[in-house]
């Protein structure tokens, strides 16, 4: 019998009709850069990475943009990306597009990534490097008061809604040095107006981002305006009206951190699923899914064709002939079945005809699409369904087989969906249980039984922080889980796990925290760096290409290197290094060659059959013949090859 995935695998086009695309967030990612053009944004300093040269915030958030657009080149060439300053002088030309408030200005307007407007921007911040002025004179900034944050946000808006496909992910990457743009009087009636702007660009389903410079002469500080702003994204509706739920890695006290944590940003938070969670009979409230464990890959190659004045890019379609009539079969009438009993050819088809239905008892069973869908979803909905709870020791560390998901409320499906989620998490995590449920997270998937386990709201000092929300893990069925063998292994002495316990102290990472954005995989980043280079037709060095993964040597032999020579000493002396372990041999692997004197007397002696098949594929395979087919096969082949070549 087939496998069980080959024949419950539907074409991709069938595919597409069961999935409800509906529950996904659109694939399309859109990014406003709004960066403050203050005088503080534009004063010069000296630049960090280049000798006897000036910089500026404002040059530095324009060379972030456009490492961000060049990345964006090779993995998302279908994002958007654009460019708004304010608070200056410099106004936009009459018909260049969006209507916007007086002090903002648009620069790059919302358009899909290409290299051509990247050109420009790397012409502009490259003339500005040696003539720093040019940015002041460019973007003048204003001298009298700053423009109302309300009045930026609505900018943004408007913007982003002339710009920006209404199926789109819309970010706004919101840079400023400013901690306080409206001191004095009147600034709890601005901050009031900018928090009602932005909750109205949060409804229009735009998330902000934003980046704030701080430097050791002039310290960042959020309480004084933006925490009272900006929108926290806690699932704690109690904790919304805190002011200081902004986390501090929103705050960049180095300059040359900006591109750094905008790489943490640059990916959006793209859901999985969005569906009903069923807490009891008519009690549903709406959630979303996170997958918190994705491999990123090189992205999939398109074939083009050569139409003389231009490259197009070839669409390629998967169609079904039947070869007696020579014409395409309409998918409606395509079945799908498994390889048992009967084939094809049997007595029965000739007797009833193409396409026939009735089938006699041993024979092959035929299934449409819509009856494996219903194999497939046991005919639910997608949804979560929540059947009970168990004490959070009944979760066992092998029940963890696959990754889980993380699931966040959705207010905008069900109103007082963050309400309801805040007070069940808290409620199981105070009395330490995770819920038992059924979900079935699309409309063509395999219901699933799931542990819905829950995690409380966690900051840290490094500024990384958990999320409140549910890990869904999938629980496994009795067939999954194998008994594992279980060795003694040997038992380190008490001097040598304290030994090395100070080198485990002194190779700790940084605030305890590991960024995996920090290191990328260096096999895809060295495929991406080339094909940038090649998008804007620059020569790529190979040579300058730096692998963040590979072990800092000199820093851990600077650190531990006594440490570690201390503590190999001790291990020599350690009674269970010096003990042999006795394993069992592993089996060689027969030896396939033959010679070919040896196969052509054999063939002669009628006895070619003898030969084993790893022989026979060797001998076929050294010759460039097939290696499709059985032994007979092969038999056949070698032999017509041989009579061939006497």
């Amino acid at each position: 019998m087939a496998p069980y995935d080959d024949w419950n695998r539907l074409d991709e086009d069938d595919d597409d009709e069961l999935q409800d695309q509906s529950s996904y967030e659109s694939k399309r990612d859109v990014i406003l850069f709004c960066i403050d053009c203050s005088q503080s944004m534009l004063a010069l300093h000296d630049d960090p990475k280049y000798e006897d040269a000036q910089s500026s915030h404002l040059l530095t958030a324009l060379e972030a943009a456009i490492q961000i657009q060049k990345k964006k080149v090779v993995v998302g060439p279908n994002d958007a990306v654009g460019i708004m300053l304010y608070n200056t002088t410099r106004e936009n030309e009459p018909g260049s597009g969006s209507e916007i408030k007086k002090g903002t200005f648009v620069h790059q307007s919302i358009a899909t990534i290409n290299a051509p407007k990247i050109l420009d921007l790397t012409q502009l911040v490259d003339e500005a490097r040696e003539t720093p002025e040019l940015l002041q004179e460019t973007f003048p900034p204003v001298t009298d008061k700053r423009v109302p944050v309300g009045d930026v946000f609505t900018s943004c808006n408007w913007v982003l809604r002339d710009g920006a496909p209404k199926t789109a992910s819309k970010r706004i990457f919101l840079i400023t040095d400013d901690d306080d743009p409206h001191s004095g009087a009147g600034s709890s009636r601005l901050a009031a107006s900018a928090r009602t702007t932005l909750i109205d660009l949060v409804q229009a389903g735009v998330t902000i981002e934003p980046f704030f410079i701080g430097t050791e002469d002039k310290p960042f500080d959020q309480n004084k305006f933006w925490t009272s702003v900006l929108l926290s994204d806690t699932a704690d509706a109690d904790e919304v009206s805190d002011s200081s739920v902004l986390p501090e890695s929103i705050s960049v006290t180095r300059i040359d951190d900006l591109l750094d944590q905008m790489r943490f940003h640059e990916v959006p938070k793209r859901a999985l699923f969005s569906i009903p969670f069923e807490l009891a009979e008519g009690f549903v409230i709406g959630v979303k899914g996170y997958g918190l464990v994705t491999e990123q890959k090189k992205g999939s190659y398109k074939y083009f064709v050569d139409l003389g004045d231009r490259m197009e890019v070839a669409e390629s379609k998967t169609s079904y002939v039947d070869e007696v009539r020579e014409a395409e079969v309409d998918k409606t009438n395509i079945l799908f079945g498994m390889t048992l009993g009967a084939t094809a050819n049997d007595e029965d088809t000739e007797q009833h005809g193409f396409g026939a239905r009735s089938v006699r008892s041993g024979n092959r069973v035929f299934y449409t699409a819509e009856e494996v869908k219903l194999f497939r979803t046991m005919g639910l909905e997608p949804r979560i369904k929540l059947l009970g709870f168990k004490d959070r020791d009944e979760l066992a560390f092998e029940d963890n087989i696959k990754h889980s998901t993380f699931i966040h409320p959705d207010e905008t499906s069900y109103a007082g969906s963050k309400r309801t989620f805040s007070a069940l998490l808290k409620t199981m995590s105070k009395k330490n249980k995770f819920g038992l449920v059924l979900a079935m997270t699309r409309s063509n998937a395999t219901p699933m039984f799931y542990a819905m386990l829950p995690q409380r709201e966690k900051f840290e000092d490094g500024g990384w922080s958990d999320p409140a929300g549910f890990h869904l893990i999938p629980l496994p069925f009795a067939d999954d889980i194998r008994a594992a063998p279980v060795q003694e292994g040997f038992q380190a002495s008490k001097e040598l796990v304290d030994a090395a316990k100070p080198i485990i102290t002194k190779l700790a990472l940084k605030n305890g925290t590991y960024p995996p954005d920090s290191y990328p995989n260096p096999a895809l980043a060295f495929h991406n760096a080339q094909l940038e280079a090649s998008a804007f037709r620059e020569e790529y060095d190979t040579e300058s290409f730096e692998d963040l993964t590979l072990p800092k040597y000199n820093h851990i032999h600077k650190k531990a290197g006594p440490l570690v020579k201390e503590w190999k000493k001790l291990l020599r002396d350690d009674e269970s290094a010096n003990t042999v372990i006795a394993t069992v041999g592993t089996k060689r692997k027969a030896d396939a060659t033959v010679s070919e004197a040896e196969i052509r007397s054999k063939h002669e002696a009628g006895s070619l059959e003898k030969l084993r098949v790893d022989q026979m594929k060797e001998f076929l395979k050294s010759h460039s013949l097939p290696l499709s087919g059985k032994k007979a096969d092969f038999a056949e082949r070698i032999a017509d090859w041989l009579d061939a070549h006497p």
